[in-house]
């Protein structure tokens, strides 16, 4: 005879409906614990979020695609929420400009920063050509990203990964490391942590400063585009060193 509560599962798992309300639920569970918390850095709501639903899919034996199927709709959001981060930079637009100089310096350097940090530690650790390339644009946001990875002859799919295991660990130690190196001014702030942890380090800008969450906007925007430009040639470089 077969289990009723198992015979629920099997189709609640399968339905779209499902994983989107699951996805939301994680998410209020961690942006909960995360207030309860003062808003700890280490406390970050897409961290919980991505624990809470990991384990539940692992305990519960379902397929990844699955879920994504029902949470496909969640992702979908993604392209409207970047492009409205368009919105507190254009309030930025006057100190923007003031800090056109700085701003392009510091995007060179950080982006050069990321690409070289990863690949020269993974190097050293021994890391064949192929998950440096998945490494090498880990600082950026996942489609451009991916996309670069392929290009180089990396695994997108493992270039995702490291995307998001980056935003995370930018957007909880991002800031305990600005504080510890004395960076005051919100403008350096979000754009080391928009170079740095691209789109869920910009989100966490967003919750703490508005100044510095413009600043990581424009971070993350340009620097998938220096990256875009720069990794290339640089892998043509170390490839034929």
């Amino acid at each position: 005879m077969t289990d009723p509560l198992a015979e629920i599962w099997v189709y609640l798992s399968a339905s779209p409906l499902a994983a989107l309300t699951l996805t939301l639920v994680a998410y209020q569970v961690g942006l909960a614990l995360s207030r309860r918390l003062g808003g700890h850095p280490l406390a970050n709501p897409v961290l919980i979020a991505v624990a809470l639903i990991s384990g539940l899919l692992l305990a519960s034996g379902t397929d990844y695609a699955i879920y994504f199927d029902g949470a496909q709709f969640v992702h979908f959001l993604l392209g409207p929420a970047t492009v409205a981060l368009a919105l507190p930079l254009y309030r930025q637009l006057a100190t923007v400009r003031r800090s056109a100089l700085a701003i392009g310096v510091s995007l060179v350097a950080g982006s050069l920063c990321a690409i070289l940090s990863a690949v020269g530690i993974a190097w050293a650790m021994g890391a064949g050509m192929q998950t440096l390339a998945s490494l090498a644009p880990k600082s950026v946001t996942a489609p451009v990203a991916m996309g670069i990875s392929e290009a180089l002859g990396g695994l997108p799919s493992l270039t995702a990964v490291l995307v998001i295991l980056t935003g995370i660990l930018g957007a909880a130690l991002g800031p305990l490391l600005l504080d510890l190196l004395r960076v005051r001014d919100w403008r350096a702030r979000g754009f080391a942590i928009g170079v740095a942890a691209h789109g869920i380090g910009t989100a966490r800008a967003l919750q703490v400063n508005e100044t510095a969450g413009a600043f990581a906007g424009l971070a993350m925007g340009l620097n998938a585009i220096a990256t875009a430009i720069l990794l290339p040639l640089l892998w043509q470089l170390f490839v034929s060193l």
